[in-house]
């Protein structure tokens, strides 16, 4: 399923930064920003939402709304490692690659092998502004958004994080940052969902999602595609190491996975030398 419109100038941005190394860069062409101030407004507002019976109801209606739209997108989805994670029954964060607003559902789908059913996303902050039926779920659905407000970010996030984690859930974090279209290679992570793990002392659950391309159209530019969720060894801190110590292994460790995965899965050295093929599905010119 294709969200949008044409993704030309999506696909011209990622080979641009692709080519020039900058991995962790914002390719989409029509994604809102906002100001410190702004950023701090939408914040305050949405912790006050989060307190509603409005929210509490609409909650509930978006976990089931995700939950069917979770079985529609994934009846061909397939996995492989779970066993590696049967016995991590709660605190944990999740990592994977970045290449959809809809890959989430493939590791919730994973995580309901484990009998696990509730994972909180962490979001950017723009996403609340998202209208229609996707706004609706970014907003509603157990999000946890992150924002440049230095007061939420250094107080009021890590104490809604902590809470997701105390009361036994799962929290995914895409450590690439940004999404980039259909990418097939996992991109170098940013450490915040390692320090977080760190800090608050849970593993991550290492995952990295193959896409393949099958031979029909979904629109004019692109193939449909399903997907196969690989769970990786999870990683856990060393209680005799800092926060800080802890949290660039943890990085390492979990980039060093998914490149390996990659390399192992689509039989091709890693380098960030852009492709079309590198867009899987893709049809355009």
């Amino acid at each position: 399923m294709i969200i949008g419109g044409s993704k030309k100038d999506v696909i011209a941005n990622i080979q641009k930064y692709a080519n020039a190394g900058l991995l962790n860069h914002k390719v989409e062409v029509n994604d809102a920003s906002l100001s410190r101030q702004e950023s701090a407004d939408l914040m305050q507002n949405y912790i006050q939402l989060t307190k509603s019976f409005k929210y509490r109801a609409n909650n509930l209606l978006a976990r089931a709304a995700a939950d069917v739209l979770t079985e529609l997108l994934n009846t061909n989805t397939t996995f492989t490692g779970l066993e590696k994670i049967r016995n991590i029954t709660g605190r944990a964060i999740v990592t994977s690659n970045h290449f959809s607003p809809l890959e989430n559902t493939v590791i919730r789908k994973a995580l309901w092998q484990i009998r696990h059913r509730r994972l909180y996303i962490v979001s950017e902050d723009t996403n609340l502004l998202t209208g229609g039926p996707v706004g609706f779920l970014l907003k509603y659905y157990d999000t946890i958004p992150v924002s440049t407000d230095t007061n939420y970010i250094g107080k009021i996030f890590p104490e809604i994080l902590r809470q997701a984690l105390d009361n036994e859930n799962y929290v995914l974090i895409y450590p690439e940052q940004e999404m980039w279209f259909n990418y097939a290679k996992p991109r170098p992570p940013k450490r915040g969902a390692y320090y977080y793990a760190a800090k608050f002392r849970v593993p991550i659950i290492s995952c990295f999602v193959e896409i393949i391309e099958l031979p029909k159209q979904d629109n004019d530019e692109f193939n449909q595609v399903k997907f196969k969720m690989h769970i990786l060894d999870p990683i856990y801190l060393d209680p005799k190491k800092s926060v800080r110590e802890n949290s660039i292994e943890m990085m390492h460790q979990d980039y060093q996975q998914k490149r390996n995965a990659y390399e192992q899965i689509y039989h091709k050295h890693l380098d960030y030398h852009f492709k079309m093929e590198d867009i899987v599905g893709w049809r355009g010119q």
